[in-house]
């Protein structure tokens, strides 16, 4: 059965951003056969950051879910970009969630799940990924979240 994230999107009302561009020597995607592997995707608008800081500090849990969904987007951009329909995406494989956080956050899957949902809700539960969420001292830009994300496409 194949998915029409293309339409998804449109009745979710998400327009997507503009794909974010590489911030040091790399390319967002890479595809190899039937995967597309994109660089560690971050909650930026253009070259705006809205949240800054580790979730549990200066960023709350609701901000770090909206962190998630926005790297969440930017990453569909970019293999919208590679691809040119998100229709060929056939499954997400894993996703990557790696979180900035106080030391005493505890909840990383609740803010992870602000990009699992948002790729539920396009692709449909049948084609979301396992799933890995991890904690660490701090991530590019003090940004609270970097995405991992590696598509099946046909």
């Amino acid at each position: 059965m194949q998915s029409d994230a293309e339409k998804r999107l449109i009745e979710l009302g998400i327009e997507l951003p503009a794909p974010p561009v590489p911030l040091g020597a790399y390319v967002e995607a890479v595809q190899t056969g039937n995967l597309l592997f994109l660089s560690g995707t971050l909650p930026a608008v253009g070259r705006n950051i809205a949240y800054r800081g580790r979730i549990g500090g200066e960023v709350n849990q609701d901000e770090g879910r909206a962190a998630a969904r926005q790297a969440a987007l930017n990453a569909l951009s970019i293999a919208k970009e590679h691809l040119g329909s998100l229709n060929r995406i056939t499954r997400v494989v894993r996703l990557g969630v790696m979180l900035a956080t106080s030391g005493d956050f505890v909840e990383l899957p609740k803010v992870a799940d602000g990009a699992s949902e948002l790729f539920q809700d396009v692709f449909g539960a049948e084609r979301i990924s396992v799933r890995l969420v991890y904690g660490v001292a701090s991530l590019p830009l003090n940004l609270p979240v970097e995405l991992e994300v590696i598509l099946e496409v046909a």
